[in-house]
Order: C-alpha cells, then sequence, then structure tokens
C-alpha cells in the first residue's frame, strides 16, 4: 500500500491527501491557539469586571488579539491556501503586508523588502511566504529578515537571508527543505518546510540553503516559468 506521504517524497505533493492537510491545519491551528485564547480570555474578563480601567485594559487586549489572529489568517491563506489555483499571479504587496503583520505583534523581528516586482504568479509567492516563516522563526531572539525576489528570463528567484543575536534552525526544518527528511520524519512542524522543497522541485526548482553554523541564515529557491 502507498504511503500517503510517498508523492510528497518523490517530489510532488498530493493535493488531495487528507493526512498532508491535516498537517498543515495543524500548525495553523498552532499559530492561532495563543491568539484566539486570548481573545477568550479578554472575554471571560470583560463579562466580571465593572472598573472603568480594567474594563479598557480587556478591550485593548480583545483588540491586540484580534488584530494578532486576522493577521496570521491573512499570512496562512496565501501560504497554506490554494484559492484561485496555483498559476494565478498575486499582487506581491499583499505578500509583503502578510509577512509584516505575521511578525508585527512580536516587534523584535524587522522586515527588509527587496522586491521591485508588483506581481509574481502564486507559486513563487508561496514559497516566499514559507521560507519567511521559516527563517523569521528561527530568530529566536528577534534581528532582521530580508526578503528578495526578482524574475528574470525563464526563471524567478527568491532569496530569504535572517540574521540575529540567536539563529536556530531545527535540524528536521533543514533535512526538509534539503530533502534528506524521511516520510516518517513528516510532522506538522516540518509540513511548510516538506512543501516548500517539493512544490520547488516539482516544478523543475532547485532549493539551496546555508551550511549549519553560519551567522547568517540563507535560503533561496530557483522556479522555472513552466512549471
Amino acid at each position: 500500500m502507498t504511503h500517503p506521504t510517498d508523492s510528497i517524497a518523490s517530489g510532488s505533493i498530493d493535493t488531495g491527501s487528507i493526512e498532508f492537510a491535516s498537517l498543515l491545519c495543524s500548525r495553523l491551528c498552532h499559530d492561532l491557539l495563543s491568539p484566539v485564547g486570548a481573545l477568550n480570555n479578554g472575554l471571560e474578563l470583560m463579562a466580571d469586571e465593572t472598573d472603568p480601567e480594567m474594563r479598557q485594559r480587556c478591550l485593548d487586549l480583545l483588540a491586540d488579539s484580534a488584530k494578532t489572529s486576522a493577521n496570521k489568517l491573512k499570512f496562512f491563506r496565501l501560504a497554506f491556501g490554494s484559492a484561485g489555483g496555483f498559476g494565478d499571479a498575486v499582487p506581491t504587496h499583499e505578500a509583503r503586508v502578510a509577512i509584516e503583520g505575521m511578525f508585527a505583534a512580536s516587534g523584535r523581528v524587522k522586515i527588509g523588502w527587496l522586491v521591485e516586482d508588483d506581481m509574481l504568479d502564486k507559486l513563487p509567492v508561496k514559497v516566499l511566504l514559507n521560507l519567511a516563516l521559516i527563517a523569521g522563526d528561527a530568530l529566536v531572539r528577534g534581528g532582521q529578515l530580508d526578503i528578495g525576489a526578482e524574475k528574470r528570463p525563464g526563471v524567478t528567484e527568491i532569496v530569504v537571508r535572517a540574521e540575529g543575536p540567536k539563529l536556530v534552525l531545527d535540524p528536521d526544518l533543514r533535512a526538509a527543505l534539503a530533502g534528506t527528511l524521511p516520510p516518517e520524519g513528516l510532522a506538522s512542524r516540518t509540513s511548510a518546510a516538506w512543501m516548500v522543497r517539493a512544490l520547488v522541485t516539482s516544478a523543475g526548482g532547485d532549493v539551496a540553503l546555508s551550511p549549519t553554523g553560519e551567522p547568517v541564515l540563507l535560503f533561496g529557491a530557483s522556479i522555472p516559468d513552466a512549471y
């Protein structure tokens, strides 16, 4: 019997795979749990609070949590979703807003946007967003996250660079991006990295990453136009 992840391991994602979709949903739910939980806590506090100052603090908490939840949903809609199909062009401004919103709550990651094209195909945008998410999460104490993309004749090149006081890239994430993670190692925390690798290689492109121990984390992806 074919394992659900066999098609992913071979370089192409079975987009109808319930098992793989559930891993992406688990990642999304994990990221939404905190801000949605804060919304619930704020509503519970509001129900019993009569002091005007404390009620205002609860309202501020609710507003912050609602904004964070909305930002994360906007990001994951572009990064994991497929509304409109894989080949549709996406305004790069939407990708920029999604990335900035994803890291706005912590205030620890500064975004450098180095994309001049107004539109990119949806596949490169998906790859760009997911690589930015992985690199940004590696900046455990904050830092600089630079994101670049350029359309050249026949190919779209993507580069993501992360630099900060402490860089931590999980070995399984590195293996997933490098294509060396076995199917049984696929989990919700590695699903985005695995998806990036599979999408790029199935399009005839390649994913590159800087060696372990380097002071700067670099991701690169090259995606041919005729994918």
